[in-house]
């Protein structure tokens, strides 16, 4: 009997912790669970950002989107899965408490600690007038996705010259401070993204959104947890 409590206990405690994991709004999915293969390194619900610490609104480290971005995405996946890579994302939907969170950072010029390995050639005031900031992201919109290529086989980032977030000239697609081949790299993903109804943004080469959004004017602040 009390075997079978125990059990009654765990399927209730499993059931309870897969529906608080279903509890999105409308229209929105966990992409691990419609691509279960996809490797996650949410950057902003850790240390290792450009702010160091995590960001307001991440309280999980889970990649959130629209299922109309998620089931592209998936297209993505799977193209590149047949040629030995693998999408690993960084950032996904991002609450705009998190948005509020770097400007609030932008602002305070004493929060500097990791210019050097972020930001070195730049001034954090410029990053804003940049374009690496804004008061609103299309994140928030629930449709965009940082990320880059992993080997499929040994789950090793590609070189796509320049790091993730790295705000400088080297991000940029048409950089000409990388090689020929990290620029072939950037290509790849670039044309399957596109392919499969991405868009590209010129001065981040991690960073695409989907260009049919189905909320394309709302910016949502649900935390990602």
């Amino acid at each position: 009997m009390k075997r079978f409590l125990f059990l009654i206990i765990i399927s209730f405690s499993l059931n309870l912790s897969f529906g608080q994991e279903k509890n999105l709004p409308s229209g929105f999915v966990y992409v691990k669970e419609m691509i279960p293969d996809i490797v996650l390194e949410m950057r902003y619900a850790g240390n290792h950002n450009f702010i160091g610490k995590p960001i307001n609104g991440y309280q999980q480290p889970k990649a959130i989107l629209t299922t109309a971005a998620a089931e592209a995405l998936k297209k993505v996946q799977i193209e590149l899965e047949n040629q030995g890579y693998c999408l690993k994302i960084f950032d996904a939907y991002r609450p705009q408490r998190a948005v509020n969170h770097f400007i609030e950072w932008a602002r305070n010029p004493k929060d500097a600690i990791m210019k050097a390995t972020f930001y070195p050639g730049i001034d954090k005031k410029d990053l804003f007038s940049l374009g690496y900031i804004s008061t609103r992201s299309g994140h928030s919109r629930g449709s965009t996705v940082d990320l880059t290529l992993i080997d499929a086989n040994t789950g090793e980032e590609i070189n796509m010259g320049g790091s993730y977030d790295f705000f400088g000239e080297i991000s940029h697609h048409d950089s000409t401070q990388i090689t020929l081949e990290q620029k072939e790299k950037r290509e790849l993903l670039k044309q399957t993204m596109s392919k499969h109804g991405f868009r590209s943004y010129l001065q981040e080469w991690w960073h695409y959104t989907l260009r049919i959004e189905p909320y394309p004017d709302t910016y949502f602040d649900f935390e990602v947890e």
